[in-house]
C-alpha cells in the first residue's frame, strides 16, 4: 500500500473547506493513515519547503504556511501519491481542471487549499517531517475488495 502526505493549508482551514476535501479524497477510495491540526513553526515550514529555498518565492511559502493551522494528513492507498495528485489538480488554481479541489476552489498559485507529495520518495520523507512513526495506523477496511478489488 502506498503513502502520501497531504496538507490542508492554512487556507483550506480558514475557508472552512477542510470535510470538503478530505471527502474527495475518501469517496475516491484513499483511507486515512493519520490525521492532525498544528500550527507549523517558521523550521517546518522551511524544512518542508527546503527545495524551493533558493526560488524568489521561498519566503511567502514560508509566510503563508504559518499564517494560520494546517491540517497534515497521510492517505494510503494503490497509487495514492498519483490518485491524489489527480485530484488536487495543477498547482495554479485558475488553470486547474473544473472537478479538482484546486479547480472548484482555489484562484491562485500561493493559496491553492493543499500540497501533495509528488513522488513515492518524497512522500516517505515528506510523512517522516510531519509525523512520528507512532501517529501512523494501518489497517484493512471492511469495504476494500469493493474500492481496490481482491
Amino acid at each position: 500500500m502506498e503513502r502520501t502526505l497531504i496538507l490542508l493549508k492554512p487556507d483550506c482551514v480558514q475557508r472552512r473547506l477542510v470535510s470538503e476535501v478530505l471527502g474527495r479524497f475518501e469517496r475516491k477510495g484513499l483511507r486515512l493513515a493519520a490525521l492532525k491540526l498544528l500550527q507549523a513553526d517558521k523550521a517546518l515550514a522551511e524544512r518542508h519547503y527546503a527545495v524551493h529555498r533558493e526560488r524568489p518565492f521561498f519566503p511567502s511559502l514560508v509566510q503563508f504556511l504559518t499564517s494560520g493551522p494546517t491540517v497534515a494528513l497521510v492517505l494510503e492507498g494503490p497509487n495514492a501519491v498519483v490518485v491524489a495528485r489527480n485530484l488536487i489538480g495543477a498547482t495554479d488554481g485558475a488553470k486547474a481542471a473544473p472537478g479538482t479541489i484546486r479547480g472548484d476552489f482555489a484562484l491562485s498559485v500561493q493559496n491553492n487549499l493543499v500540497h501533495g507529495s509528488d513522488s513515492v520518495e518524497n512522500a516517505q520523507s515528506e510523512i517522516a517531517l510531519w509525523f512520528k512513526p507512532e501517529e501512523l495506523t494501518s489497517f484493512q477496511p471492511v469495504d476494500a475488495p469493493w474500492v481496490v478489488g481482491s
